[in-house]
């Protein structure tokens, strides 16, 4: 048992509960709105390009992947997208910020296991109003000792975190289905780490053939597997 871990901060979005897919159904509106322009990988393609610099201006969730594929839709289109794709587009994207919160299996019964022994974070980024909404519809509050929503997660944005919870970076595990945004900041900066893949993931999200200190990284198929498996706790 690793007596340094104080601290076990998860990931939400397709850690504790599905989000994705969601975004997929809007993406697969916006291709077939677009077949007649182009295949559904070129249009996937060039929003993705819209995305990513967009990044910067909007940030992650609902609201900035909406207006990227309206503003995709209409550069593909020559701005001739015809108003009833525009509604569409706009009812898929508003249906983003109601969809049904489904929890993944075992996350509740092994948050309330873990909350007994250590001080859970929820550190999760997107829309502050989204993630609110979700968490609070997910019921899962209860068990978390602090909240973070946050705008990016980098190196500087864990440094933060873990400045606001006055702690060290080996006092902090971290589980998530992102390599990109839950693992590989944390491992860098001194703290561990559980990659839990989830069956669909953003392609900004999916980084492959990383090398990681093997003490402090670790992949495990389900979030129930974490007390059965993981060394550190």
């Amino acid at each position: 048992m690793n007596t340094d871990i104080k601290y076990i901060a998860f990931d939400a979005d397709d850690t504790l509960w599905d989000n994705e897919p969601f975004y997929r159904d809007l993406e697969h509106l916006f291709n077939d709105l677009l077949l007649d322009h182009m295949s559904a990988e070129e249009s996937s393609a060039e929003l993705f390009k819209t995305e990513m610099a967009n990044l910067t201006l909007y940030g992650f969730g609902a609201k900035a992947y909406t207006l990227s594929i309206l503003e995709t839709a209409l550069r593909l289109t020559n701005d001739t997208i015809p108003v009833t794709s525009i509604k569409k587009i706009l009812e898929k994207g508003k249906s983003l910020t109601d969809s049904p919160l489904i929890l993944l299996d075992h996350v509740e019964k092994t948050l309330k296991e873990l909350s007994q022994n250590y001080k859970l974070i929820l550190a999760t980024k997107g829309d502050l109003l989204d993630q609110e909404r979700k968490l609070k519809k997910s019921g899962l509050e209860q068990y978390f000792h602090h909240i973070e929503i946050m705008s990016d997660k980098q190196k500087e944005d864990y440094i933060k975190l873990l400045q606001r919870l006055d702690i060290n970076a080996k006092e902090l595990l971290m589980i998530g289905n992102s390599m990109r945004s839950d693992i590989i900041p944390v491992v860098e900066l001194g703290g561990y780490a559980i990659h839990i893949p989830y069956h669909t993931t953003w392609a900004h999200e999916n980084i492959k053939n990383v090398a990681l200190a093997e003490d402090r990284f670790m992949e495990i198929k389900s979030i129930s597997d974490i007390e059965n498996e993981c060394p550190w706790i």
